[in-house]
């Protein structure tokens, strides 16, 4: 069974940051490019950035230049690293796994955490 667990989500005022982090098998982090999606209460979940396994990244334009996707090869770990956040920011953040391409398409991804809950609240 394959797993992807989220962790660092939480409250946090406009303006603060928050680090994202989801640790996986090395079987799964090796072959599959990473990504996090984000849904809000009442919106479709969406791709807020994903990542190669060699490196290359894609962002949602509402993240550009705050947020940073990242790969720990180490640690099988991937890290979204979100500053300046803003209320609209504030959505359950889910892990993927799975095919670069199909992602960024909107096709999906093959593998899913369940998800961690961040909120931008004065």
């Amino acid at each position: 069974q394959v797993q992807l667990v989220e962790s660092g989500g939480g409250l946090v005022q406009p303006g603060g940051s928050l680090r994202l982090s989801c640790a996986t098998s090395g079987s799964i982090f090796r072959t599959n490019a990473m990504a996090w999606y984000r849904q809000a209460p009442g919106k479709q979940r969406e791709l807020v950035a994903a990542i190669t396994t060699g490196g290359s990244t894609t962002y949602a334009e509402a993240v550009k230049g705050r947020f940073t996707i990242s790969r720990d090869n180490a640690k099988n770990t991937v890290n979204l690293q979100m500053n300046s956040l803003k209320p609209e920011d504030t959505a359950i953040y889910y892990c993927a796994a799975g095919v670069y391409f199909a992602m960024i398409t909107g096709r999906g991804p093959d593998y899913w955490g369940q998800g961690t809950q961040v909120t931008v609240s004065s």
